[in-house]
């Protein structure tokens, strides 16, 4: 009686856990829509409100990592149960991140309150930011579900958002050579891109987790990256657009 007791309490921890890391990742993919769309309405009132709410993202961080450590301490769980709760808290810290990203690109928006779009840079970031929140929302679908081919579905898909990084990348280096009054706008545009990217990244590494869970290892297969920004140069830029 004692032992069933114990399991059920224990059930009902990482049910909790689980409920705490599902409300953080809706958080964070309302400050991901809520970043962006400040952005391309020159909103610094809903940027300012993202970067407030980062701050309840950090304290649900707090409460996982307490309730983690709690229950490993005390449930000393093994097997399947141990790989649960360690993936918790490795998915809480991701989806800080992911917070910490929104927050930045909000930040950034109130720097660019008072600049016109460049070309159509901001409509990338739009679908870079769509995909990516999307991403999210499967990763914490496949999380409940323990859906390791939904898993595996979500890593091949930020290779997208690479490549998308990629294409922004080249074009606001070319909105910088070719009028240096683009250079300010178009540095913080690049700096927001790779926010996206590094979402991307932090979604797929949750991914990874679940596969961890379920199957005892991580996928075997590596990750597709197709970021070749590190890549790139000016003069590589302007050889590329003399063929386009």
């Amino acid at each position: 009686m004692e032992n069933n007791h114990i399991v059920k309490s224990f059930d009902q921890e990482l049910k909790q856990i689980e409920n705490f890391i599902l409300e953080m990742g809706g958080l964070v993919e309302i400050q991901i829509h809520e970043s962006v769309k400040a952005l391309g309405n020159r909103d610094i009132e809903l940027a300012k409100k993202v970067r407030d709410d980062d701050k309840t993202v950090d304290n649900l961080e707090i409460k996982i990592d307490e309730l983690t450590l709690r229950t490993l301490a005390l449930r000393q769980p093994v097997a399947t149960d141990l790989r649960s709760v360690i993936c918790a808290l490795k998915v809480a810290s991701n989806l800080e991140r992911i917070g910490d990203y929104a927050k930045n690109i909000a930040k950034r928006t109130q720097v660019l309150a008072d600049t016109n779009s460049v070309g159509t840079a901001e409509k990338t970031i739009k679908r870079m930011a769509d995909l990516v929140q999307k991403m999210v929302t499967d990763v914490l679908n496949a999380y409940v579900k323990k859906d390791i081919e939904m898993a595996d579905d979500i890593r091949l898909r930020d290779e997208e958002v690479d490549h998308m990084h990629n294409t922004l990348f080249r074009e606001l280096l070319t909105y910088m050579m070719e009028d240096p009054r683009n250079i300010t706008p178009c540095m913080h545009m690049l700096f927001i891109a790779k926010n996206l990217e590094r979402m991307g990244d932090h979604t797929t590494a949750i991914a990874e987790k679940i596969h961890y869970v379920v199957k005892g290892a991580l996928p075997k297969e590596k990750r597709p990256k197709g970021d070749k920004t590190s890549q790139m140069s000016v003069e590589n830029t302007i050889e590329g657009n003399q063929y386009t």
